[in-house]
């Protein structure tokens, strides 16, 4: 099935969760905030959410620095 990430059109195995997704693309779910179809999905509700074809999702990944 083919996804948006962060306005890029990928191909993904069906039935990926978005914690797979993350994993996928070695993204640590403690340092990204997700939003899958213009809603934030909390970190727990990660592994519960699948995605499905025609799916948009944004990443924010956390950088820390000084």
């Amino acid at each position: 099935m083919k996804i948006t990430v962060n306005g890029d059109l990928r191909a993904v195995p069906d039935g990926l969760s978005l914690k797979g997704l993350l994993d996928t693309l070695e993204l640590d779910s403690r340092m990204v905030v997700v939003e899958h179809n213009r809603t934030i999905v909390r970190r727990p509700e990660l592994d519960s959410t699948n995605l499905a074809d025609g799916d948009q999702i944004e990443l924010v990944h956390f950088v820390g620095g000084g």
